[in-house]
């Protein structure tokens, strides 16, 4: 039996149906919290019943309607919270209006909920929801003995000339917030994940799984990346230890492994070996190299990382067991 650490108090989770944020609302709610759940269309059941369905939701768990780009949208969900994650974040790889569709929904929408949290003088720490994609593109070059960590921070300018949309928004977003919260003294922790990985509780596809899904469904060739990966639930863990640590501060880099896509398919190849798991690379250029992703840090959190083969597992039956793979 877990000690309820979160006996009488509220919490908001805003993007609450999203993969991450999910197993946020389910491990606040086992630990007793109340959960004030921010999500586009409560009414939308494909995106909220997976929620209602956990453990302590009838009791505990409220849906909010909210929208990131409507100022003030979140101000009455934040009043009376002690704490707020904010997970709430597009994620899209591939896009056609990066300020629409990327840039102006992370950085005003995360400007927008923590304007809510500084109107409430019950929020006493906020956690944010970044990426490891804020920490990454320095311009130094990472190579398999480079050691990233907390006190790395990606170049916006170098982002923006690459066209890197999705991790010039991250970037922005977190430092337009850190800068939000400092300047109003309000207590924050920033979670800086790799991809996640691990069992889906959402009905839907999430963005981030499909680099998955498609290596087992089918696709001819794996691409030339190389990317950090992270169990699900130790992300979500970590938010919740961040929270309530009172010595938790800045920033926190949460990667279990750092692995090129080559390697991933040899994993899931050896794995499940009736599968067409694609043994060629997408192009010819020499494979992307990996680096290392300090642990040190989450480790003070308590993260025990769960090891990659095992969260590729439960990804792989998550898929099966949502009909999202046919084998």
């Amino acid at each position: 039996m877990t000690m309820k650490s979160g006996e009488g108090k509220v919490v908001c989770v805003t993007g609450a149906s999203g993969f991450i944020a999910s197993w946020v609302v389910k491990f606040l709610l086992q630990r007793g919290y109340t959960v004030r759940a921010t999500v586009r269309d409560p009414s939308n059941s494909n995106k909220v019943d997976h929620l209602l369905k956990l453990d302590g939701a009838k009791e505990r768990l409220q849906l909010f309607k909210a929208d990131l780009l409507e100022e003030g949208s979140f101000d009455s969900v934040i009043q009376g919270c002690h704490g707020v994650f904010h997970t709430a974040s597009p994620v899209h790889f591939v896009v056609t209006d990066p300020q629409t569709q990327l840039i102006d929904p992370a950085v005003k929408g995360t400007l927008n909920v923590v304007k809510s949290c500084a109107k409430s003088p019950s929020v006493q720490r906020v956690v944010l929801t970044s990426s490891i994609a804020t920490a990454l593109y320095t311009g130094k070059p990472r190579t398999p003995e480079v050691e990233v960590d907390e006190t790395w921070f990606s170049n916006q300018d170098f982002l923006w000339q690459n066209k890197m949309w999705y991790q010039f928004a991250k970037t922005s977003a977190e430092e337009a917030a850190t800068k939000f919260l400092t300047e109003n003294n309000i207590d924050h922790v920033v979670m800086n994940p790799a991809v996640a990985l691990g069992p889906l509780l959402q009905s839907e596809l999430n963005e981030s799984s499909t680099l998955i899904l498609n290596l087992i469904n089918g696709s001819e060739t794996y691409m030339n990346a190389a990317f950090g990966w992270i169990n699900v639930k130790d992300i979500a863990n970590a938010h919740i230890q961040a929270y309530e640590n009172a010595s938790a501060s800045g920033r926190y880099c949460l990667v279990e492994r750092v692995i090129h896509f080559s390697e991933l398919a040899k994993i899931l190849r050896d794995m499940y070996p009736t599968l067409q798991i694609p043994d060629k690379c997408a192009d010819d250029k020499p494979l992307m190299q990996t680096f290392q992703v300090s642990k040190e840090k989450a480790k003070t959190l308590g993260v025990e990382f769960i090891p990659l083969e095992v969260s590729l597992r439960e990804i792989v039956e998550s898929f099966k067991d949502k009909k999202f793979a046919n084998f």
